[in-house]
């Protein structure tokens, strides 16, 4: 797996430090450096060769607009992700071709769909490439089950929960367990049609049937040919159908 150089700039520690957190979860996102302000930002990026910035916009003196135009400058410019509590500057963002914009308090969901997006860029020519490489691989995903190990077609899974110690995996009215943890699932899957409905549930979303209302603004999703509803947290709703609808 190809490491990703990533420099986080933001005037505010407590942002550095939630986005470090959050970016530590990602074993290919390497945090080479963080800077306070956009000067430490521009001498870091010069001395450090980053291949993603994380970067505040309201920075006193240099903003990010103003860094992020000067790195423009570097023969290997680094990708930029706009990390800002303000929506204004998205048609900025947007003529600096920025990868994306996050709005601060960070969205884990909308992270996970920016990793994917630098991941995709990284590996060359935006992904052009990966169907050829998928027609040379099976994609299966291994699963032991008492002494054999079963070798799983990511597209039969119809979700895969958090239960203890171990995550379950289930196809029809069967769940294998695994040691392997939700977050290496989802990465694993990440070519695949796979959604976190909730901080303990990864769902196929071709295996959709309905999504029903429940409380508080939280829905429950039907498995086609099951009886199980799953969990959609509210603050993921709106993705969710994003990505269900046409």
């Amino acid at each position: 797996m190809k490491t990703i150089r990533t420099l986080i700039v933001d005037d505010e520690p407590l942002s550095r430090e939630e986005l470090r957190h959050l970016l530590s979860e990602y074993e290919d996102f390497d945090i080479v450096g963080q800077a306070s302000s956009g000067e430490e930002g521009l001498e870091q990026a010069l001395r450090l060769h980053p291949d993603v910035l994380f970067l505040d916009i309201e920075m006193a003196e240099m903003n990010g607009v103003e860094l992020a135009n000067a790195l423009q400058q570097l023969k290997k410019v680094p990708h930029i992700v706009f990390a800002t509590a303000y929506p204004d500057y998205a048609v900025k963002a947007f003529r600096l071709e920025a990868v994306d914009y996050l709005l601060k308090p960070f969205d884990e969901v909308q992270l996970v769909e920016t990793i994917k997006r630098i991941r995709k860029i990284e590996s060359g020519n935006g992904g052009e490439n990966q169907p050829a490489q998928k027609a040379n691989h099976l994609g299966k995903l291994a699963v032991e089950n008492e002494e054999t190990i079963i070798y799983l077609s990511p597209q039969n899974i119809d979700y895969c929960f958090r239960e203890g110690k171990e995550t379950k995996i289930c196809v029809g009215e069967h769940c294998y367990s695994s040691k392997q943890t939700l977050k290496e699932l989802e990465e694993k899957l990440a070519d695949y049609s796979f959604f976190r409905t909730h901080k303990g549930f990864l769902v196929n979303l071709k295996r959709v049937s309905a999504l029903v209302p429940w409380l508080n603004g939280a829905y429950q999703l039907k498995i086609q040919g099951g009886r199980v509803e799953i969990p959609v947290s509210r603050n993921y709703v709106k993705e969710l159908r994003h990505r269900l609808e046409l």
